[in-house]
């Protein structure tokens, strides 16, 4: 069983910057970690992952360049570092794991795991 818990969220203004954290119980050194995120009236939309046995990264296009997904060992988290930040943004943003590789690390259907969620309004 793994438990995730994002952190990090808040309030800011358009081209602010936030890095969300994901904190997971136990070693996930093999795990895929997804960011995901839902806006609100909207369907849970996939935002960034990355394959923590070969530091593979996936990012939805429109953060492509703006978003950062990367992992940090020593405390067993994965971040997810945003940059010029957009009212488009504003969304509960959710981690998500798996253990091991998936084809589709875009979807959510390939994770089994998922934390609480983490509220990020972006203000313009």
């Amino acid at each position: 069983q793994v438990q995730l818990v994002e952190s990090g969220g808040g309030l800011v203004q358009t081209g602010d910057s936030l890095r969300l954290s994901c904190a997971a119980s136990g070693s996930f050194s093999t795990y895929t970690i997804g960011w995901f995120r839902q806006a609100p009236g909207k369907e849970r939309e996939f935002v960034a992952a990355i394959m923590l046995k070969d530091d593979s990264t996936y990012y939805k296009d429109s953060v492509k360049g703006r978003f950062a997904i990367s992992r940090d060992d020593a405390y067993n988290k994965v971040h997810l570092q945003m940059n010029s930040l957009k009212s488009d943004d504003t969304a509960v943003y959710f981690c998500a794991a798996r253990f091991g590789f998936t084809a589709y690390p875009m979807n959510d259907f390939s994770y089994g795991y998922w934390g609480q969620g983490t509220q990020v309004t972006v203000s313009s």
